[in-house]
């Protein structure tokens, strides 16, 4: 009630403009990776079923996504689904899975995608999605195949361990077959092999998890050794403008150092 009565009041408008101001000349991150948590939590104290949490939840990622280009930012990954989550109750997922198919099918026909030239990329253990989601992906990353000014990663069955063991095995491969030497094996290689290794800019300078929880729960476990991490107290359905600008404030007004 009394946020609804602020924001009749224009509080907020007025809020989100003044961090506007604040942000708009400094450094913006170049890389943002989001964890999308919170969405059951939001649907349990509403008394509802977890899975239109979700629904709020992927809702959100196409204003997410317009601010972020509005910002200036080039990448963004979103962990929407990890590996772990598949122990979650079969109805939760199978939901899950619908929500996913839905909105990547959406991504074909999304303006914002087309006109700001938006490569769409998921990853992760894909192979372990369903069927009719794989198919989905294809046809996402083949429209956007050919677009290069933004790259929005969508990572669906990921987990950070996963992708170091994934990595190594293709490593291990090439070696085996003699087309790399161990000596040869250096952070370089390793980035090289990793389900990011398409980007112009692997590591996220900014990382932002939703819900209250202060962990990154095994997202990006080598691309994240020197970003910058913000928690927020807040459920990802009810994220803001507001929120994504405080971010980026908190972002401008630290001090990178990468171990120097």
């Amino acid at each position: 009630m009394l946020e609804t009565l602020l924001s009749m009041l224009g509080v907020y408008k007025a809020y989100e403009k003044w961090l506007w101001y604040q942000v708009k000349g400094g450094l913006k991150p170049e890389h943002i990776a989001i964890i999308l948590d919170g969405n059951r939590r939001w649907a349990s104290e509403r008394l509802l079923n977890p899975w239109v949490g979700h629904h709020h939840g992927a809702d959100k990622i196409q204003d997410l996504l317009r601010w972020c280009l509005d910002l200036g930012v080039k990448s963004i990954t979103l962990y929407a689904f990890s590996t772990e989550n598949f122990q979650r109750p079969p109805d939760e997922v199978s939901e899950i899975m619908k929500i996913a198919e839905e909105k990547l099918r959406e991504i074909l026909e999304d303006e914002l995608i087309h006109t700001r030239k938006v490569k769409v990329r998921a990853i992760g253990r894909l192979g372990l999605l369903p069927k009719s989601v794989q198919e989905m992906v294809w046809k996402v990353e083949e429209a956007t195949k050919d677009y290069d000014e933004h790259f929005l990663n969508v990572a669906l069955a990921y987990g950070g361990r996963a992708e170091i063991v994934d990595a190594t095995r293709e490593i291990a491969k090439k070696v085996k077959k003699g087309e790399l030497a161990p000596e040869g094996i250096d952070e370089g290689v390793f980035e090289s092999h990793l389900y990011t290794a398409y980007m112009p800019k692997q590591d996220p300078d900014l990382v932002i998890r939703t819900s209250g929880e202060e962990r990154l729960s095994g997202f990006f476990l080598w691309q994240c050794a020197y970003s910058e991490l913000c928690f927020l107290d807040v459920y990802w359905p009810d994220f803001r403008r507001i929120d994504l600008l405080r971010t980026v404030r908190t972002y401008q007004r630290r001090k990178r150092r990468f171990g120097t």
